[in-house]
């Protein structure tokens, strides 16, 4: 799949998609033509985030670096799983920035899920085996980080779950305007 984002993005905006006579998404927060269609409603957060975007950046990059992970994509899955709250735990169980769950630890060598260090260290590993197992395709990887490997081969595409479905499009839209800034 073939993600062609066109356009100026402001950091707020709500974003349309086109999908063209050969099947290439084009996303924008000005649609040019009647066949876009909205794709993401700005949804402004009336609260603002008391942790800093751009405190672990020096970490990301590490991660980045030693994983071959985009820093872009990384800082939007953090910005989406915990709002860069390096305390944050989900109703799950999730922990950290990158909210892991415990059961995958020991795996990604994670003694202290609130280090920042080991948890973007380790969940950037994690990512990096998914983007391999599902051949690269971004959209079924993030999914995977999401709702589990094992749910999004059973369906063979992003599983028909509402929460998955708007979690690959909020990390796919932060992770454009990260890199468009």
């Amino acid at each position: 799949m073939l993600f062609i984002f066109t356009g100026i993005l402001y950091s707020h905006a709500d974003i349309y998609k086109y999908v063209d006579e050969e099947g290439v998404l084009h996303f924008t927060n000005v649609p040019t033509s009647s066949g876009y269609k909205l794709f993401m409603r700005e949804n402004p957060s009336k609260k603002t985030n008391i942790y800093s975007s751009s405190k672990y950046d020096h970490l990301i990059s590490e991660a980045s670096m030693k994983h071959g992970v985009s820093f872009n994509l990384l800082k939007a899955l953090i910005k989406v799983e915990s709002n860069f709250n390096p305390k944050a735990v989900s109703k799950a169980g999730a922990m950290g920035l990158m909210q892991i769950m415990p059961g995958n630890f020991d795996a990604l060598k994670i003694t202290n899920p609130f280090n920042p260090r080991e948890n973007i260290l380790g969940g950037t590993l994690y990512l990096k085996q998914l983007i391999i197992r599902f051949d690269g395709k971004l959209p079924l990887a993030l999914a995977a980080y999401n709702a589990g490997p094992n749910t999004v081969e059973r369906y063979k595409r992003i599983p028909p779950i509402k929460e998955t479905e708007n979690y690959v499009k909020k990390i796919m839209t932060s992770h454009y305007l990260y890199k468009n800034r």
